[in-house]
């Protein structure tokens, strides 16, 4: 298939020559926006208003050298995200719903005045009656205006209320328990069919329908009252979008207050869910630069890895060697509900740096590799229901198809979990060895109960050599946690606490992927996830990723999670069985062998 080639970077165009009142520049992505002081005063006030706002003057050789009308739409309609936006990233998914339901904005300011006007419009006693009309009603030709009137209202109620509002439907329209018991009571009461009369076939007949009577019975008086609502809005026009921003919802109430019955609604809509979104009902599409840019725009906007910088990083992922790939639902149209971005490589690559800003790309006929470098999922309302599993073995399908030269398929994933793991390990042991006196060397500490082999004799003497200019600690543990800890990541800097770090580290890490363990499972998320899938961990890899984001999350370490094509079902399964976890030979003398019982957080 082909794809449009990469350009070069854009010039940046001549200021221009202004008349009359004050004006200010903003250099954006090739073109020069122009504003007056009063709009500037205006943007000052509310940094987060959308860059179509602004009047642009064009640069007309500019345009048409480096960027044609579907740059411009996702200009004027996306804020490019930069590398460190982590509000932005943990942004409720629910108030962005909100915003582009009523005007489209992304400030939570406005959020917040939108839900303090809203509330006096529609308070929390119509929203939950317009609730029991959509549950109760039986007249199909006015149910579709009252799904959308509840729907307007729960956008329209503040965070409080939603959760008032959630809370009664969990629990006012439950199963009917009465009725549970009374069932089951009668079901004990049958006895079962007996055997060896002459008349046993009769006798079994009759007793056998009182059995499935009360078990059908049972089937229905086991669902609760809140499942006829959740059925009716996933029929009903932008309904299974609304269901998947209610999840989200109650998930997020859930993290601050973990209400049985919120648990229970949680669970079955997340079951039903998983049914409306299985394999066979979504669509995998390939995005490319040709689609809408109503689409690439929330590409970048739900990019949650490597975050996309401007249109010629866009354009770059979407171009010659790379692939991206989405699951689309027809009831979510344009936009993907998971999406994978691929790099057509000649080797296994060892760092993000080769991936995203090594250019050129190598011609697509010599690639032997295709890199998972990123999946993202955009509706938090589907935590937990494994799209990515589906969309793996789907694209491992397709690019085998196009490209048989392909032989490697694998991931260059980070680790987000390792450096807050280490951390309160060096804190906790740093704190031991000071609490009980203990020596500096772990060689002499190894007959404490609750001493954890954290740094080897060689390792602690190195870093206490080379660390003393940068910082001091009462143990070779507490200079550890210090030197991670420090400011702007001073010790990247230095080329010799990197030589000394470095084998603790990798250590360590290789440690935290295959040992330790949570229910009998990886404790790192994205290995759990990979794993789960069929993967197997075949190297860590120095300094991969040096961005903010990648060394506070593992110093830099990222993973190359291998899917062997012949294995991916039987690593799956012991995995799930078992807990085994593949790994490599190189990976495997990093650690030692494991030992019984292993760490394990419950």
């Amino acid at each position: 298939m082909y794809s449009p080639p990469v350009r070069g970077p854009l010039k940046s165009p001549r200021r221009p020559i202004l008349n009359g009142p004050k004006r200010q520049e903003v250099k954006n992505f090739g073109f020069v926006s122009v504003e007056t002081e009063e709009v500037s005063q205006r943007r000052r006030a509310h940094p987060s208003v959308c860059l179509c706002h602004l009047h642009y003057k064009k640069h007309p050789t500019l345009i048409s050298r480096n960027m044609n009308k579907k740059g411009l739409a996702i200009l004027m309609r996306t804020r490019m995200r930069p590398t460190n936006d982590s509000a932005h990233i943990a942004r409720s998914p629910l108030a962005n719903m909100v915003n582009q339901t009523v005007n489209g904005s992304q400030s939570s300011s406005g959020t917040q005045k939108l839900n303090a006007s809203s509330n006096t419009k529609r308070d929390l006693e119509v929203v939950i009656e317009s609730m029991h009309s959509a549950i109760s009603m039986s007249k199909t030709e006015v149910l579709d205006s009252v799904l959308s009137d509840f729907s307007e209202g729960y956008f329209n109620l503040c965070y409080e209320n939603r959760g008032k509002l959630l809370v009664q439907l969990a629990k006012e329209y439950d199963l009917n328990r009465t009725q549970v018991r009374d069932l089951i009571k009668q079901y004990l009461g049958l006895e079962l069919p007996g055997t060896g009369s002459d008349n046993a076939d009769s006798e079994e007949e009759a007793s056998l329908s009182a059995f499935y009577r009360i078990e059908r019975n049972l089937r229905h008086t086991l669902k609760p009252m809140y499942e006829v609502l959740f059925e009716r809005l996933n029929t009903h026009p932008g309904g299974l979008k609304f269901l998947s921003i209610l999840r989200a919802d109650i998930l997020s109430i859930l993290a601050e207050d973990n209400l049985a019955c919120l648990r229970a609604l949680d669970s079955y809509l997340k079951e039903k869910l998983s049914t409306w979104l299985s394999p066979a009902a979504l669509e995998l599409h390939q995005i490319t630069w040709d689609d809408p840019a109503s689409l690439l725009e929330k590409i970048v906007a739900y990019e949650a890895v490597h975050p996309i910088s401007n249109l010629i990083d866009l354009k770059r992922r979407l171009g010659v060697g790379r692939r991206c790939f989405g699951y689309f639902h027809p009831a979510i149209p344009g936009e993907p509900l998971i999406f994978i971005e691929v790099a057509l490589m000649k080797d296994l690559a060892q760092s993000v740096q080769e991936v995203l800003w090594d250019v050129p790309p190598i011609p697509e006929c010599e690639a032997t590799c295709a890199l998972f470098y990123s999946i993202s999922s955009t509706q938090p309302g589907l935590s937990g229901i494994n799209l990515g599993k589906f969309l793996i073995k789907r694209v491992i399908t397709l690019v085998r198809k196009d490209m048989p030269h392909i032989s490697t398929f694998a991931t260059l994933s980070p680790i987000p979990g390792y450096m807050q793991w280490l951390l309160s390990k060096l804190a906790s042991q740093s704190k031991l060895a000071e609490g009980e006196g203990m020596p500096n060397s772990s060689a002499d500490r190894s007959g404490s109960t609750f001493w954890e082999n954290i740094l080897e004799p060689e390792e602690e003497r190195e870093l206490t050599d080379a660390s003393g200019e940068f910082t001091t600690g009462k143990n070779s543990m507490e200079v550890m946690l210090n030197l991670l800890t420090s400011a702007n990541h001073e010790w990247t800097t230095s080329v010799k606490l990197l030589s000394v770090l470095k084998p603790p580290l990798m250590r360590l890490c290789a440690r935290y992927l295959l040992q330790e363990k949570k229910r009998g499972k990886a404790l790192d998320s994205v290995a759990n996830f990979h794993l789960q899938n069929g993967a197997m961990v075949e190297r860590i890899n120095w300094m991969a990723d040096r961005s903010d984001k990648g060394l506070h999350q593992s110093g830099g370490i990222m993973v190359n999670y291998v899917y062997r094509l012949g294995n991916i079902e039987d690593y799956s399964q012991s995995y799930f069985s078992t807990g085994h976890i593949h790994t490599s030979n190189e990976l495997s003398r990093y650690v030692e062998p494991l030992k019984e019982p292993q760490n394990t957080t419950e």
